[in-house]
């Protein structure tokens, strides 16, 4: 039997002497990060699936495993033999988890789940079900967690405090701007749990997510305190706040909280557990996290340094492009030596501290998922044909960057070439969006999707996401799609915020194109139709033109590809060997 059947064999004992009908296992952590420790990955554990988004709701005789269209290709095959059924989110006739649970409960049922690492916001729905089918909602039962066998230690790492030099800000300046805020929504103080806001708000860095340099932490500010939960006690020096250990914070609620204080809290972020533990001491507000709002406008510090890191990661793909091609008819080449060698050049840069998220090396096929992850014990070799789509990014001191090129590698089809140069197009064509301040990424997403749509295909999965600064490589409210979530509200455009700008085609079985670059978001003309914004690019990669075909650009295509192009070299050659430098000018020639 495989051993994911054996060990939701083991569940559903404890499932049945509980009197439990279902039971609920987010992919989050007690913080509702994106990407967790090991620690957290109990979803994963009684799954096998090891993507970044999904839920599992396991029933006594069935289960389903929920996630977006990013995963639905890698996901089919990772729950292969796990007995599990995949609900792929947003397809036509596809329920909700919510609508899965409604269809299949009734009166004086129980449904269960750890409520530390569920959101307010997604328990409250599932509250809503229970209401409307008789059921009862136990969110203090942690029977998976507790049947998670050779669990891994929960982690913690350094901490880092950044100088202002990285900042552009103190923690004190930070810390008034906040209070500001909650003075503004009429709130005494503020519950926080999720780690890059924490991080931000008390520059600070951690190593205890993978990729994300982040720090497992709570915090609390009122206008008079503010207090740091985490692990790492002495290893902070600070009188601007109290530093209290990690696992006293519930403690500390509630002998610090009182019934008169209006406590805001994110539902969105703020798990279960901890909204009714606050409400319990004190009046909780439900408000949209003001310190995410903050963070996402990177002050005037943090641009000088995004544009001089952005510079410098460029180079280093660049020179990886340039090794690839050279090297890929006289030598063996895995997927995982792409991988190796890219990490090889991000490591020469003074700044570097380690990839943003796992590099995505992905050979013809592979390329058709998303977020596909190479193996060491399962090697692809490269051939001189085809494409390889490469999706990497780096943490710097200075900058967190993201990038994706589908580099030829020798012949393509004609198909291959029309889908590549639409997404090229795509991509030219949201870069020069000019728009009005109130925008949000939703009124801009057809500018990237629209030569796509016209030979009828799409993508299932956002345009644009964004981006931290030295923390997480997604963060909100801001992004770039045409389909509403309910990860979060579209944030207004604002002039210091940072997007990716990726669309794609993804044909399973076949190749998987995608083009990325990383926008910041400027001020542009102020007229008596109010203020414009548009975008200044960060990146400086050359876009392949083996796989463009240019007969299938209009005039205003092949301008803003030539104006793009001649940004890379000249950001770009300084950065370059000779010899480099000499194989980019070829690479970045005009097109007619």
């Amino acid at each position: 039997m495989d051993i994911r059947q054996i060990r939701l064999l083991h569940l559903r004992q404890r499932m049945r002497q509980e009197n439990i009908k279902a039971y609920i296992i987010p992919t989050g952590d007690y913080h509702s990060s994106e990407y967790v420790s090991d620690y957290y990955k109990v979803r994963e554990f009684y799954s096998g699936f090891t993507g970044s988004n999904g839920t599992l709701v396991v029933f006594d005789n069935e289960a389903g495993l929920f996630t977006d269209g990013r995963y639905f290709i890698q996901a089919e095959r990772e729950l292969d033999g796990s007995g599990i059924d995949l609900y792929r989110m947003g397809e036509e006739k596809v329920p909700t988890v919510f609508e899965y649970l409604e269809s299949r409960v009734g009166q004086g049922m129980k449904l269960a789940g750890n409520g530390k690492v569920m959101s307010f916001s997604f328990a409250e729905e599932v509250q809503r079900v229970c209401e409307k089918t008789g059921c009862d909602f136990l969110t203090d039962i942690n029977i998976a967690e507790e049947l998670f066998e050779n669990r891994p230690s929960r982690p913690c790492g350094r901490i880092r405090q950044l100088p202002i030099e990285l900042t552009g800000e103190t923690t004190a300046m930070k810390l008034s701007r906040v209070r500001e805020e909650l003075a503004k929504a009429g709130c005494d103080g503020m519950f926080l749990s999720r780690l890059d806001d924490i991080m931000w708000l008390f520059n600070i860095r951690g190593e205890d997510v993978p990729y994300n340099p982040v720090a497992l932490s709570y915090a609390f500010l009122d206008h008079e305190r503010a207090v740091l939960f985490i692990q790492n006690v002495s290893e902070l020096q600070t009188d601007l706040f109290m530093i209290r250990n990690y696992d006293e914070v519930d403690v500390w609620l509630k002998n610090e909280l009182s019934r008169e204080q209006k406590i805001a809290v994110d539902p969105k972020s703020v798990s279960r557990f901890f909204y009714e533990l606050i409400s319990q001491h004190a009046n909780a507000v439900k408000i949209q996290n003001p310190v995410m709002l903050l963070k996402a406008v990177k002050n005037e510090t943090e641009i000088r340094n995004l544009r001089e890191i952005y510079r410098k990661d460029s180079a280093a793909v660049i020179k990886f492009i340039y090794w690839l091609k050279k090297n890929i008819k006289n030598q063996a080449i895995t997927e995982i030596d792409a991988v190796e060698y890219l990490h090889r050049k991000r490591e020469e840069i003074d700044e570097f501290m380690g990839e943003s998220f796992q590099t995505i090396s992905a050979y013809r096929a592979n390329a058709a998922m998303m977020h596909y992850e190479p193996v060491t014990e399962r090697p692809v070799t490269v051939l001189a044909e085809g494409m390889l789509l490469v999706d990497s990014g780096g943490q710097y001191l200075g900058g967190t960057t993201d990038v994706t090129r589908t580099i030829v590698l020798g012949d393509i089809s004609d198909e291959e070439k029309l889908h590549f140069t639409k997404v090229a197009a795509g991509m030219l064509r949201l870069s020069a969006a000019k728009f009005p301040e109130g925008c949000t990424g939703r009124n801009l997403d057809i500018l990237a999707r629209q030569p796509l749509w016209e030979l009828g295909i799409d993508y299932k999965c956002g345009t644009g996401h964004g981006i931290g600064y030295m923390l997480n490589v997604h963060e909100g409210p801001q992004a770039v799609r045409w389909k509403p979530t309910d990860r979060s509200a579209d944030g207004i455009l604002k002039a210091g915020m940072l997007l990716s700008n990726e669309p794609g085609v993804y044909i399973e079985n076949r190749y998987g194109i995608r083009t990325e670059n990383v926008l910041l978001v400027r001020e542009d003309e102020k007229t008596a139709d109010g203020q414009f914004l548009s975008f200044e690019t960060l990146t400086f990669v050359p876009i392949d033109l083996e796989a463009v075909d240019v007969e299938k650009f209009d005039e205003r295509d092949k301008r803003l590809l030539n104006e793009y192009h001649r940004s890379v070299y000249e950001n770009t050659s300084d950065l370059l060997t000779e010899e480099e430098a000499a194989w980019l000018r070829e690479a970045v020639r005009p097109v007619v």
